[in-house]
């Protein structure tokens, strides 16, 4: 059996659908919180569909994010159904969802609702767009809150169209503030006695993420220049393709640099006037990457990555995502982990440690139901 995590102790009710909400209740779970996730009768949360069926009908991105966590089944349109919810709530420190815009305050679950009737829950919701504002009512989903915020304007070639991010960095990002801002109103809860309400969106993160470009724009006018593997501070910064393969080189200061040339068997250049400091390589960049990308085609890569390497000089392959799992670092660091009960099961446990110790997963995602007899009243929904 796992060790009990930091938050053992603590019970989050989750209403979460698809990915922020239910990502929060993972990090909870991961952490050693009770999660019940209540879900709609014969459907559930929407990812149980999400992609092919990978066990019991659910798909594996159902498992990733409601590993560790409980299922309960309840009709939030009936009013049996919603004290049913109450009296969880009533036994909960925290309550956590990403429920569409408008229907926490029809079921009477908004925040100060929950938190009048009862003072010491924390209450965590999310959004699309935000609490407030002209488009708060306005549902949203990963791809549009990217194009929306101007994040996807910043990614790609220079010539291209604007790309999402591979990875849903609103919605996960969203989860992983909202446990934040639960943790702090946790801790003032130990001072005040009362909870309080945390909310959070897929625009606030997303600008956020964001902040360096748009405090550049707010505070200089300057717009960011796209640099698909690159960097707009540092020359050379970015990837180069060897005889066989990418890998990146980043020489983050003129000392590297100078190690770089000596590597690349033109130490002169560390000494050329166009390329003597970093902002002498920003304003003449075209002229220094030409000859560089011509002598890094005329070596294998993982010859350059042994010179480069031994001279102190930052780099790394450029990883699949199979060869990128397959290193030695990520077996020591323990991060893929097996899921208790899982039948083989591995998932991606939380990137952190206590005491030198990761949290591990609890366990799988639940059946649909499987603890409604459990939590309401021995009755059971399906």
């Amino acid at each position: 059996m796992p060790h009990p995590g930091p938050l053992a102790g603590l019970t989050v009710v989750e209403l979460g659908q698809v990915l922020a909400g239910p990502f929060a209740g993972a990090i909870f779970s991961d952490l050693g919180a009770e999660v019940i996730k209540i879900e709609r009768p014969e459907v559930g949360d929407d990812a149980r569909q999400m992609g092919p069926a990978f066990r019991g009908g659910d798909s594996l991105a159902f498992q990733v994010f409601n590993r560790g966590k409980q299922s309960v089944v309840i009709d939030l349109k009936s009013a049996e159904g919603l004290a049913a919810l109450d009296a969880l709530v009533a036994g909960a420190d925290i309550l956590v969802h990403n429920l569409r815009p408008g229907v926490p305050e029809a079921l009477g679950l908004d925040g100060p609702t929950l938190c009048a009737r009862h003072p010491r829950l924390v209450y965590c919701g999310m959004s699309a767009f935000g609490h407030v504002g002209p488009l708060a009512m306005r549902p949203g989903y990963e791809p549009l809150l990217q194009a929306w915020s101007g994040l996807s304007s910043i990614n790609g070639e220079p010539d291209g169209p604007p790309i999402r991010s591979g990875a849903s960095i609103c919605d996960q990002g969203t989860g992983m503030w909202i446990v934040i801002g639960a943790l702090s109103l946790l801790h003032r809860r130990t001072l005040t006695g009362r909870g309080g309400i945390v909310q959070g969106s897929l625009a606030e993160t997303a600008l956020s993420w964001l902040a360096q470009k748009g405090d550049a724009w707010a505070n200089e006018g300057t717009l960011p220049e796209r640099h698909p593997s690159g960097h707009p501070s540092f020359v050379p910064y970015e990837a180069f393709d060897a005889s066989d393969g990418p890998f990146l080189i980043c020489a983050g200061n003129d000392r590297l640099f100078a190690k770089l040339a000596a590597v690349l068997g033109h130490p002169e250049w560390a000494a050329d006037a166009r390329f003597r400091t970093n902002r002498d390589r920003l304003a003449n960049r075209a002229a220094l990457l030409g000859p560089l990308r011509e002598v890094l085609r005329t070596r294998p890569r993982d010859a350059w990555l042994e010179a480069l390497e031994g001279a102190g000089v930052p780099c790394a392959p450029i990883h699949t995502v199979p060869e990128a799992l397959s290193q030695p670092q990520v077996a020591a660091l323990g991060l893929v982990q097996p899921v208790p009960g899982g039948d083989g099961l591995t998932l991606t446990g939380l990137p952190l440690s206590f005491d030198g110790t990761r949290p591990a997963i609890r366990g799988p995602a639940p059946a649909l139901g499987a603890n409604t007899a459990r939590h309401v009243h021995g009755r059971t929904r399906r």
